[in-house]
């Protein structure tokens, strides 16, 4: 009898074993991180940027239920202080917190900061090299891989009169490559080299991710050449669920600011709702424009540019990565000839690089300055690159202005284009100069080997105040 129970056993125990072996060998395996994802990720330069978009990011937040994350280029090291006397690094801090707490307003808790200089220029190349152009948007494009935003929001690369500082555009030249990069898995191919261990410390288990859309914003002088180019939302209208207007809202996260805006926090805090209203309600003295609109840049999703933001977006599905379309040509390859150059031309290139060439552009080159100061034309030459041809450059300017340099004859290397630059002195004009002072026009004209190449052209508003080109 013992040897039969002893039978069953063994035989029970043999046809269980390969079922709890089984048991024994299932894992878990890790998928992403939820606790980071966000539906919408808004790339700035400096703390307080991110209230270009706080009215609409309200709405999105309270009422759409949408999450959002904020990624800052600098600290804003180099901004003013109207509150305190701190600057450089530690005003840098002081601004990071400013912007930590301001976001806190609305609840946003993801923010981040990449390592870039606050840099007080006009021009976004300059901006792009002192924060380190590759490691920035190799940061930048890590960040979107750990947050799989649907939307990405950021300022305008673009030069429009008064939206003078380079940073501003730096940010959304990174925004672009990095929305293009993210979802490439031979981007960046560390950050997403799949299964490391530990001690494989500078690979990161990232996943490749595409977002669908991206928009922009502007402080541009003029609004006018963005009407129609994305959706609106008002300002003005009703929270449900916080019973107060959108910008109301996007005002109270914006009082962290103190660095930035003391004057203006201390005398909001004294005045009455009443008073608030009627100054936001101003055209003259309001934060921003009604009704709200965001620039549209592309979408892979499809749908058109006024199309709200979300339309044609399942959120948290990921989608293949979208390869950038083939671009005929080139900026740089329009034959012989003289065009404006640095910025101007960069974005002539870039833009259509990334498939953003219907985004609003100035009808003629433009910026604007400050009085009293220096501005200088940057142009390119094209000539034939076969031996060295003679140039003929001459500047037409208002009067009162001065030509420092740039103009007159020069032999130009063997080479296929010749960088240049005409550099002006802008005569000190007073307030009420300014005011009747129209827009200036300054026209380069050059002429290569005895033929005319071409004129470049720069239309100059002349401010009181403006960061240096």
């Amino acid at each position: 009898m013992k040897s039969f129970f002893l039978t069953i056993f063994i035989a029970a125990a043999l046809l269980l074993a390969p079922r709890c072996i089984r048991a024994q060998d299932v894992h878990t395996v890790h998928g992403l991180d939820e606790r980071y994802k966000v539906d919408i990720l808004v790339v700035v330069a400096h703390p307080d940027d991110e209230g270009g978009a706080t009215p609409y990011l309200a709405r999105a937040i309270y009422d759409l239920h949408k999450r959002v994350g904020v990624v800052y280029a600098t600290r804003g090291g180099s901004g003013g202080n109207d509150y305190s006397r701190e600057h450089g690094t530690a005003l840098a801090n002081m601004r990071e917190m400013e912007a930590r707490e301001a976001c806190g307003k609305l609840g946003i808790r993801d923010v981040w900061f990449l390592d870039g200089k606050d840099t007080a220029s006009q021009n976004v190349l300059n901006s792009l090299s002192s924060w380190g152009h590759g490691n920035n948007l190799e940061k930048l494009t890590g960040l979107m891989r750990l947050t799989r935003p649907e939307v990405v929001i950021t300022w305008l690369p673009g030069i429009f009169a008064g939206e003078n500082h380079g940073d501003h555009q730096a940010s959304g030249v990174l925004a672009t490559e990095a929305f293009d990069l993210a979802g490439d898995p031979v981007a960046f191919p560390a950050q997403v080299a799949g299964a490391s261990k530990r001690l494989e410390p500078y690979l990161e288990n990232l996943t490749p991710w595409q977002p669908k859309k991206i928009y922009f914003f502007s402080d541009a002088h003029d609004q006018k050449p963005f009407a129609g180019s994305g959706p609106t939302y008002s300002i003005k209208e009703i929270s449900p669920s916080q019973k107060k207007p959108y910008w109301r809202l996007a005002l109270d996260a914006a009082l962290p600011h103190e660095t930035q805006f003391p004057a203006e926090i201390n005398g909001i805090a004294k005045m009455s709702d009443a008073e608030i209203e009627k100054m936001m309600s101003d055209p003259n003295t309001g934060w921003w424009e009604e009704p709200m609109l965001l620039i549209f840049g592309k979408s892979v999703v499809g749908g058109a540019p006024t199309d709200d933001i979300f339309a044609g977006i399942q959120t948290g599905q990921a989608i293949k990565f979208a390869v950038r379309p083939k671009v005929d040509g080139d900026a740089r390859d329009a034959g012989d000839g003289v065009v404006i150059g640095e910025p101007w031309l960069f974005y002539s290139a870039f833009l259509p690089r990334h498939g953003l060439a219907s985004l609003p552009k100035a009808k003629q080159p433009e910026i604007a300055v400050k009085t009293g100061t220096m501005l200088y034309v940057p142009f390119v030459a094209r000539h034939s690159g076969t031996m060295n041809s003679k140039a003929v450059v001459k500047v037409n300017v208002p009067t009162g202005w001065k030509i420092i340099s740039g103009q007159g004859e020069f032999l130009l290397p063997a080479e296929p284009e010749t960088a240049m630059r005409v550099d002006l002195e802008i005569p000190s004009l007073s307030a009420d100069e300014l005011k009747k002072l129209p827009v200036q026009e300054i026209s380069v004209g050059v002429q290569l080997d005895g033929k005319p190449a071409g004129e470049v052209n720069l239309h100059v508003q002349v401010k009181p105040s403006a960061l240096p080109q």
